[in-house]
């Protein structure tokens, strides 16, 4: 290995817990984001929400 040579080895690993718990975020993101965005009625939000799905070729009516 050479002074300038810099390199980093990381490991990581990802247990069943670790995993349950990122997904039931991600769930429980997804599902606020549906419910506060979608049945929201504010109408900047719901706009908002609306022209997104729209954008992303996503059905919505």
């Amino acid at each position: 290995m050479t002074p300038n040579d810099t390199s980093l080895q990381l490991s990581t690993s990802v247990t069943p817990s670790s995993r349950l718990v990122q997904l039931g975020l991600a769930a429980f993101l997804g599902l606020f984001v549906v419910g506060f965005a979608g049945f929201s009625h504010i109408s900047a939000v719901h706009n908002a929400a609306h022209d997104v799905r729209h954008s992303l070729a996503f059905p919505c009516h």
